[in-house]
């Protein structure tokens, strides 16, 4: 439910409606905004409609929230969110590019992309520690010496990291070490790891599942917002469709939906949603043009010798190409390149 208060209503107004709502055991919501403030309540619908909130001389309108994702959803705030991950602003006018390794292999390795992408003005390092594989006999990741390097990666090069959770039990460990998580596409329903970042306050880089809808992505990031960190990226990374000629097929649809019906910030992943190292630059214009506030990419210096994702790696020539190739999507989408 949403609860628009008129424009000389106070804020001892305001928090009399919210201790209401908290007393019957709902959840209150304070949005302050530039002309209105507007308040919610969370919680069974009954006990909603019971509340007689209209009865208030400062309230102006109460309407309900139709989407079954209360949180996420522009009816309830229509202004953008912009995720702040270690100052990086995600979202907001900002078109944010991330790149990096798929898997964490050594210091040079790491160090070596990360010089390269400093090089090109890109603020955000990625790189996996921990790697849910398809196959047990595939490189699973350095796991905490992956987390140790890249945070020596961040003191070298001044680039905040994003790093793969993929166990609820890591939290803790990985926020010592990284500046944003990263849920994966098989880990996009894990609800109580959607829960354990939502209890810490570092941002969470959501991914699409495979074979996910759209509304169940969005009701997965309701899970981490209610559990009480309101910093979701969202990241279409390409779906599992009867196409076997790429990897995925990458659901731009997706990126232009989400856009209306959440005011998270949408990335898109090019490299898993192609697999194919030549579609990442088109498909990359592509998501500036549609609306898309970033993309993360892979990037190797040697993916002949890559223990994981080789083929869909961006070498040195190939990124500066990117990076070259976007300015003007991004520009005639009436964005701006972080820096």
């Amino acid at each position: 439910m949403i609860i628009v208060l008129k424009p000389q209503a106070t804020q001892a107004d305001a928090n009399e409606i919210l201790d209401k709502i908290a007393s019957l055991g709902l959840k209150p919501l304070y949005m302050p905004g530039i002309e209105r403030t507007v308040l919610g309540a969370l919680g069974d619908e009954r006990i909603l409609n019971q509340l007689h909130l209209d009865a208030y001389p400062m309230v102006d309108e109460v309407k309900p929230v139709l989407s079954p994702y209360k949180l996420v959803s522009r009816e309830l705030q229509a202004h953008d969110s912009i995720v702040s991950i270690d100052g990086v602003k995600i979202g907001g006018g900002n078109f944010t590019v991330i790149a990096g390794p798929c898997s964490v292999e050594s210091e040079q390795q790491l160090f070596s992309v990360a010089e390269m992408i400093k090089g090109h003005g890109v603020p955000l390092l990625r790189g996996g520690a921990f790697k849910p594989r398809t196959s047990p006999y595939s490189f699973q990741g350095l796991g905490e010496e992956g987390l140790k390097l890249l945070k020596a990666a961040k003191q070298a090069y001044g680039l905040p990291t994003v790093s793969e959770i993929i166990d609820p039990s890591d939290a803790k460990l990985m926020a010592d070490y990284i500046d944003c998580f990263q849920i994966g596409a098989r880990h996009m329903q894990n609800f109580r790891l959607l829960e354990a970042v939502g209890a810490e306050q570092k941002p969470v880089l959501l991914k699409r599942g495979m074979s996910a809808t759209v509304e169940e992505l969005l009701l997965a990031a309701e899970y981490i917002i209610n559990a009480g960190n309101p910093n979701v990226i969202l990241c279409e990374r390409g779906i599992r469709t009867f196409e076997t000629a790429t990897r995925n097929t990458l659901d731009l649809n997706a990126v232009a939906l989400l856009k209306e019906k959440t005011h998270l910030p949408v990335l898109v992943d090019p490299s898993h949603g192609t697999g194919v190292k030549s579609l990442i630059n088109p498909l990359s214009r592509a998501a500036a043009a549609v609306g898309a506030d970033g993309i993360i990419v892979e990037a190797h210096l040697n993916p002949k010798a890559a223990l994981s994702d080789g083929p869909q790696a961006l070498t040195a020539d190939d990124f500066a190409k990117l990076m070259a190739d976007i300015k003007p999507f991004v520009q005639a989408a009436g964005k701006s390149l972080s820096a």
